[in-house]
């Protein structure tokens, strides 16, 4: 795993605990899951703007989209905190992807869904 999503995941976690009005993470958890899904939500309606702005040609735009999915990342990080799960788990899903064909991979999904 990623160093930086290791660490993040270490701080999210110590923060969880932390006073509410001390931190922005805590706050987040104190108001519950609605609350941080809203922010992903949020978040991802924020990424997707970025990116359909996006200049190729353009550094700025193109910053724009690294600081709005960095602020998506983070969010979801703590929706994954507060579900007791970590990107730990997101990366070996993605991992056992390799060498799996999107569409093989999608069909499987439905078949396991229709049983």
């Amino acid at each position: 795993m990623s160093k930086v999503l290791t660490e993040l995941a270490d701080v999210l976690e110590q923060r969880k605990t932390a006073p509410s009005d001390s931190s922005y993470v805590a706050s987040l958890h104190e108001k519950g899951l609605s609350k941080i899904l809203e922010k992903v939500s949020e978040e991802a309606n924020e990424t997707i703007e970025a990116a359909k702005e996006c200049d190729s040609n353009s550094n700025e735009s193109k910053a724009a989209v690294v600081h709005e999915t960095a602020d998506l990342w983070f969010h979801t990080m703590v929706m994954l905190s507060h579900l007791e799960l970590g990107p730990d788990q997101v990366l070996a899903e993605l991992e056992k992807r390799f060498n799996i064909s999107g569409l093989e991979e999608k069909a499987s999904r439905k078949l396991e869904t229709n049983k």
